[in-house]
């Protein structure tokens, strides 16, 4: 039990994602000359240019796991379908969705229930070959048949070695899960208000959990409160148990709740009108950057004032299904977004023709589509990260893309060789800009707050930015938005840090993003302030 401790202290070292110190929690708001801190001068905007320009109502769209429509500080910006009388079970503006007043909630039932775990798409596409080729014999395959076979076996060993490193963890972070909240309830008061005189005053008797006390000492002596250590220790059970359990169980299946025909790629009514769904958590953290609130003297200010969030739930705690992105997408085009910000990704896509089709009809639509570059500190390619802008056509993949998406990836707060995100995707081709993404403090459901970190953060910045323009000057087309926060950017100099090279390579900033450079409200109004319009 004392190595397994020592063990679970060491990973959670690596685990837990403090903020760093004295960093302000509306650091991405800040100007780096005026404040020291490298946001996106977000409040020096505002303060000299908007003013009190009221500008235009834009309707932001997040495609994401669901949001927390009544928050404190995002109820009053939450989208309101026109057409839609509430709860009277009549499909009123006749979309094919029947009570949508808030969005619309692709993977949920009809019946209420909902998804909230998924499979991983590795999961499913070897379920899909094993029906296909389990007890078969590679040699006697046609050489096409060969090729999925050997996919097949691939997914297979990803599978089982995914497992057999995870399962320790699982059982290991659920048992001092269990620890710690026993520990609380023991102590007799809720997780946050646990302070050290309480844990002072506790004595266990068995070993292991005086071990447990002993880590929980340490660590709330680096500055942690016994809450946010729980908090850690819970989301770390909760990640390696559903992924175990749930993400790359081959024998788990959720689709039954939303009962559609998951074999009609092109089917589009379905699902049901709870856009919070049972984990808002991180649909909810990203709403709040892009508009919560300004100014109400609560919580935190979002990147754009004068929008409106329309909640389209598609993203489970697993992969998203490419079938239900694209009608994510279709749904927000048509009930008027214009902007969509998509926080999620997944390394295959085996329906891309189908996403690619929704993502054509938002660009005809004048639809900015902004989305996350991805966690892995990686290089990304055309085909190792999905969604992207690249169109798939006739199997392969062609130059031809969406004029009207953009790529983020993620900054930390500094002005230094490690201002990328050590775990942002990065490309000097396939990503457009870097945002801050790391100890980005915004809303979480039930009237809370909290810091996340992931280009699912930065996105969402840009999102804000774009619809803040948007608002400002309705007359400038998406293209010309994306021209704009390409153009702005705050060039970066020198040599940085390549994210997942653990500082053994370094590239200038333009070989980590097509723009080679940071995204800036203040630059990009001074700009879209100068450009001619062109929207009809």
């Amino acid at each position: 039990m004392r190595l397994r401790l020592f063990i679970l202290a060491l990973s959670l070292a690596a685990f837990t994602l403090h903020a760093q110190e004295g960093t302000p929690k509306n650091w991405f708001h800040l100007d780096a000359k005026e404040d020291g801190y490298p946001g996106m001068s977000t409040n020096k905007a505002y303060k000299e240019l908007v003013k009190g320009k009221k500008g235009k109502t834009v309707i932001v769209a997040v495609i994401d796991s669901g949001v927390d429509i009544e928050h404190e500080d995002l109820k009053d910006v939450i989208w309101t379908n026109p057409g839609e009388i509430a709860g009277n079970g009549v499909d009123d503006d006749h979309n094919g969705y029947v009570d949508d007043i808030h969005g619309w909630n692709f993977i949920g039932g009809k019946d209420g229930r909902n998804v909230n775990y998924e499979n991983l798409e590795v999961v499913r596409l070897y379920n899909m070959y094993k029906k296909k080729y389990e007890g078969k014999q590679r040699d006697k395959l046609s050489k096409k048949k060969r090729a999925e076979y050997d996919k097949y076996m691939e997914y297979k060993k990803v599978i089982e070695e995914k497992i057999e490193k995870m399962g320790p963890n699982a059982e290991l972070y659920e048992q001092t899960f269990q620890a710690f909240d026993a520990i609380a309830k023991a102590i007799g008061k809720k997780p946050e208000d646990i302070t050290k005189d309480d844990l002072a005053k506790f004595e266990p008797k068995e070993e292991a959990m005086q071990h447990i006390m002993g880590m929980i000492t340490q660590y709330m002596g680096e500055g942690m409160s016994f809450g946010e250590l729980y908090n850690e220790i819970k989301g770390a059970a909760d990640y390696y148990v559903s992924q175990v359990k749930y993400n790359y169980n081959v024998d788990f299946d959720a689709r039954d709740i939303v009962g559609d025909d998951i074999n009609n790629k092109r089917e589009r009514n379905y699902g049901n009108n709870n856009v919070e769904g049972p984990d808002a958590s991180h649909g909810t953290h990203v709403s709040g950057i892009i508009g919560a609130s300004r100014g109400n003297s609560i919580g935190m200010d979002g990147v754009a004032n004068n929008i409106k969030i329309m909640s389209v739930r598609t993203v489970p705690n697993g992969d998203e299904r490419d079938k239900d992105v694209a009608n994510a997408i279709r749904y927000a085009v048509d009930n008027g977004a214009s902007v969509i910000n998509m926080s999620f990704g997944k390394g295959a896509s085996p329906y891309k023709k189908v996403v690619d089709d929704a993502v054509k009809y938002a660009a005809k639509h004048d639809v900015l589509l902004v989305h996350a570059a991805g966690n892995d500190g990686k290089e990304n390619f055309m085909d190792n990260n999905f969604p992207n802008d690249r169109y798939l056509r006739k199997g392969l993949f062609k130059p031809r893309y969406c004029p009207t998406w953009i790529e983020v990836g993620a900054l930390a707060p500094s002005l230094g060789e490690d201002a990328p995100a050590t775990f942002s995707n990065y490309s000097a081709t396939y990503v457009d800009v870097f945002a801050p993404g790391v100890d980005i403090y915004s809303t979480i459901p039930d009237d809370k707050y909290a810091s996340f970190q992931g280009t699912s953060m930065a996105a969402p910045a840009v999102a804000g930015v774009a619809a803040l323009i948007r608002s400002q000057y309705p007359k400038l087309t998406a293209k010309q938005v994306k021209e704009i926060l390409m153009k702005s950017v705050t060039p970066e100099s020198g040599s940085f840090i390549v994210p997942g090279s653990k500082g053994e390579k370094k590239l200038p900033f333009n070989k980590l993003c097509v723009s080679g450079g940071r995204v800036n409200a203040y630059n990009a109004l001074k700009l879209a302030a100068q450009t001619k319009g062109k929207k009809k």
